[in-house]
């Protein structure tokens, strides 16, 4: 007997589509076993929420609160990390360090190492201690300290290890504090808005961005290359005093905008005292509760692989979009931040535009489409040349990430039981960590393969995007587990 077009049948024989609903009008979860009274899975950890706790209506102001966490994460994004203060650190301060992008390349490595060994345990004893939101703020707050001690690396190859260092740092506790952060949206959203609550938030990082970015650039950065005093404000380039007050003005920007969600959004409850765990023994936890899902709800353990095929994929978009745009099309250096403000402008308008569909039609729908169109876009981008066709067809691409970023987080964020959202958005980095090296190498590949011609390194992104969708085809539909959580 198969289902019909749109719908799965459940383990239980009932039929629901995507968002939950059953044919007779309600939701109820993918998969749940059936325990005596009281009783629990073994090994499994949950805080003790409830149904009722989980499906509360959300105030606009909460989610406007939530959003403003990842509106002022961006300075940390896309200033420190991606345009600003990483060029600053390899280019200038590092002019003298014999391989200071690969040294710049290895700290992140580390970091990401250290990221995917412990975000899913970090998750996991913030929802067992019921501190989800004072998680978030103290990983913030690290995050904030390491940006403004940005400030002391001054454009010396003596400061170029003190940078990578607080880079590293800061990369480690942004990770931590996004696992609860995203871990976050069952308490602003419901069942029939979580996809919109996402791509909002998602929306609110692009825009977040863009603006800082254009403050940084027109305040401390722009003028001629000779000229010493930088930007409208006229501040000094001597030791890199222009950018190293960037990074404090991004510090400041992303402490102001976080503080919203630690004051809006309550906190949520957690295990009682005496079933928590020490550090060492949530490894064991985690391990027990893996296997568990493995037994109980394989089609998470295949979303987890999946996704972190395609997130590589999306992130390789943007982080080898400006070299391709300079080396292959022929767009010039000064245009390359206007074409990337562009891009955030579109892949914002994207998201937003999706999240409807995500909740009408469900995330893997969106994602799939999304990614279809990535492939297609990126073929055509393969062949076609000039500044003009990048701009037309690069943008296009940007199109399809926003809502395949945000269908993909609101897609774990339904699928995940109550209680364990942090572990599993933990585990969620921490797959997308482990095959990071994926679209990045196999660019290097076809590119060298092809005689270090960069264009067709395009190739590399298409495989993994592909690979990415191939594993997701065969993942059953989403269905919302916070009005009938797995019982622990």
């Amino acid at each position: 007997m198969s289902a019909p077009p749109g719908r799965r049948l459940s383990p239980a024989g009932a039929d629901h589509d995507e968002s939950g609903r059953s044919l007779a009008g309600t939701q109820t979860p993918a998969f749940t076993p059936q325990l005596p009274p009281g009783s629990t899975l073994p090994g499994m950890s949950s805080a003790a929420v409830t149904p009722a706790t989980a499906a509360a209506a959300p105030t606009r102001g909460q989610i406007l609160a939530w959003g403003s966490w990842d509106w002022g994460s961006a300075a940390f994004n896309a200033v420190i990390v991606t345009f600003v203060f990483s060029v600053y650190l390899t280019k200038s301060v590092g002019e003298q360090v014999p391989g200071a992008g690969s040294w710049f390349a290895w700290s992140l490595g580390i970091a990401g190492f250290f990221i995917a060994v412990l975000a899913p345990v970090t998750g996991q004893r913030a929802d067992a201690g019921g501190h989800r939101k004072s998680a978030l703020g103290i990983w913030t707050a690290l995050v904030v300290i390491a940006m403004l001690a940005l400030y002391f690396v001054k454009n010396d190859a003596s400061y170029f290890w003190l940078g990578l260092v607080l880079l590293g740092i800061a990369s480690v506790f942004a990770s931590f504090a996004e696992v609860s952060y995203s871990a976050m949206m069952r308490q602003i959203s419901t069942p029939a808005t979580i996809g919109r609550v996402s791509a909002f938030g998602w929306a609110m990082g692009y825009f977040g961005g863009i603006v800082l970015l254009l403050i940084s650039y027109f305040g401390f950065i722009s003028g001629d290359d000779d000229a010493v005093l930088k930007g409208m404000l006229g501040i000094t380039k001597e030791g890199g005093l222009n950018i190293r007050l960037v990074a404090v003005v991004a510090a400041i920007w992303f402490g102001l905008f976080a503080l919203p969600v630690l004051f809006k959004v309550p906190e949520t409850p957690g295990l009682p005292r005496e079933k928590r765990v020490g550090f060492v023994d949530s490894y064991r936890v985690l391990f027990r509760d893996l296997r568990q899902l493995w037994e109980i709800d394989r089609n998470s353990v295949f979303f987890l692989l999946s996704s972190a095929l395609f997130r590589d994929g999306l992130a390789a978009i943007f982080s080898l979009g400006a070299v391709l745009a300079v080396t292959v099309y022929g767009i010039g250096s000064a245009d390359v931040l206007i074409f990337g403000v562009a891009a955030n402008v579109v892949s914002a308008a994207g998201a937003l535009f999706a999240g409807r569909f995500d909740d009408r039609i469900g995330p893997k729908t969106v994602i799939v489409t999304s990614l279809i169109g990535l492939l297609v876009t990126a073929l055509i981008l393969l062949f076609v040349t000039g500044p003009m066709m990048f701009w037309i067809f690069g943008l296009l691409l940007t199109l399809f990430v926003g809502p395949a970023q945000s269908s993909s987080r609101t897609y774990l964020a339904r699928i995940a039981p109550v209680g364990r959202e942090g572990q599993m958005f933990g585990l969620y980095t921490t797959t997308g960590r482990a095959v990071s090296f994926l679209a990045p190498s196999l660019f290097g590949l076809f590119a060298a393969l092809f005689g270090h011609n960069d264009r067709w390194g395009i190739i590399g992104i298409i495989l993994v995007l592909a690979a990415g969708l191939a594993a997701l085809l065969p993942v059953a539909k989403a269905v919302d587990k916070a009005v009938a959580p797995i019982p622990v």
